[in-house]
């Protein structure tokens, strides 16, 4: 089975596909607040899904990490509008001290292709 890569850096890739599977690295951005940075983050997978060939409803899960789960909702508005209703994947999300402190949410999806 082949394994496809996009975006190699030096250190990782920002996705591998393999097989029917397609698999993110944690997306962080940069921005004022959490609703603004999950905003940019949620951009980002898009635009990754499609370099795969994938989109948001082939999502299979996705991972969410905030530096602070007392920012949950506002993480969880900017997710609710993009999430695509009817497609929604089984998530998880939990709080962890990330690889930056201007970082307050990452998510890692996993995705059909």
């Amino acid at each position: 089975m082949s394994i496809r890569r996009i975006d190699v850096g030096p250190r990782m890739s920002q996705a591998v596909i393999h097989g029917n599977t397609v698999y993110l690295a944690g997306q962080v951005a940069k921005g004022d607040g959490v609703g603004a940075q999950t905003k940019a983050v949620l951009a980002q997978i898009d635009e990754l899904l499609a370099k795969a060939g994938s989109d948001k409803t082939k999502i299979l899960q996705a991972i969410i990490w905030l530096s602070d789960m007392g920012q949950f909702a506002e993480m969880n508005k900017e997710w609710d509008v993009w999430a695509p209703q009817g497609n929604t994947p089984a998530r998880a999300t939990g709080e962890a001290k990330l690889a930056a402190p201007e970082y307050l949410v990452e998510i890692i999806v996993t995705a059909a292709v």
